[in-house]
């Protein structure tokens, strides 16, 4: 079994982005690793480099700048770096520049690759996600933010990043997938205030016009933690890759977990899932193969 890894980035160093960690991650599931690194404003070539290991291939891309609606210069980037891969690999681990697996699930996915690897209606790998938002103590929780998604996807090249890159589609259908046991820690609303107020004015750039940007006031600093919907307080272990991004952010922000700011209709969906473990009109961009 072969397996290649597989992200983007661009601006890490601007952006604060934990790429280096997110790539070390999962690079031991990986026999080889390649990273689209975009025309950047700063260092973000280098900081690849310096991880230092023979398996990582980069190869330089120009993101089109005019791609302004739903995120899609995203999907278009990963489909590149995709697009890249030998044939020869079976599996294909995507991992975003914000997101990191913890070393304990190293060996589970390791065995699902290789149960599913001979299994053809096995399309992809589904992973649990925990999103972790002000600092490393919380995590969002509810049903706004995305429960599951795939990570690892077969060798082939009929499978496309969709959207904005949050997941895959073969022939713009939903994949057939096994749910794992193992989770993806998403870092992307985990910053110091002043570097996501600069990321969020920049990547509403991906979604909108310029015009519907001024007209809702987002080049202004609006952007505040504490408007989340719902956190809850992170009690388990990060990463270890994660150790030393995690000491030289600063993100000792204090957050309400006993806060909801919910409407009606989300704040009794919200009780039905913590209670049930049920999320009624859940969005699912994949198929579950029982």
């Amino acid at each position: 079994m072969e397996v290649c890894g597989f992200s983007i980035i661009r601006n890490a160093e601007k952006f604060g982005y934990p790429v280096q960690e997110s790539i070390k991650s999962i690079l031991p599931l990986c026999d080889h690793f390649i990273v689209a690194v975009g025309n950047s404003d700063d260092s973000t070539k280098d900081i690849i480099k310096s991880i230092g290991s023979s398996k990582i291939e980069i190869i330089d891309t120009t993101w089109d700048d005019s791609l302004r609606q739903g995120g899609k210069v995203l999907s278009v980037e990963t489909n590149k770096a995709f697009d890249t891969i030998p044939k020869e690999y079976d599996w294909c681990f995507y991992i975003q520049a914000d997101e990191a697996m913890h070393e304990k699930y190293i060996d589970v996915v390791r065995q699902e690759m290789k149960k599913y690897q001979d299994n053809p209606e096995i399309e992809g790998l589904l992973f649990k996600y925990l999103h972790f938002y002000g600092s490393f103590n919380y995590y969002a929780d509810s049903r706004k933010w995305y429960r599951r998604e795939i990570r690892v996807v077969r060798n082939d090249k009929s499978i496309r990043s969709f959207g904005d890159a949050q997941g895959f589609r073969k022939n713009n259908n939903k994949l057939k997938v096994k749910l794992i046991d193992a989770y993806i820690y998403h870092y992307g609303w985990v910053r110091p205030l002043s570097i996501m107020r600069s990321k969020m004015k920049h990547f509403h750039k991906f979604w909108h016009s310029d015009e519907w940007i001024q007209k809702k006031n987002l080049n202004s600093n609006l952007f505040d933690y504490s408007n989340v919907d719902s956190i809850k307080l992170f009690e388990g272990t990060h990463p270890l890759v994660m150790k030393q991004f995690i000491e030289k952010t600063n993100s000792n922000i204090t957050l309400d977990t006993n806060k909801k700011n919910f409407d009606f209709t989300n704040r009794v969906l919200y009780s039905i899932e913590k209670k049930f473990g049920w999320r009624p009109f859940e969005y699912k961009n994949y198929d579950i193969i029982k």
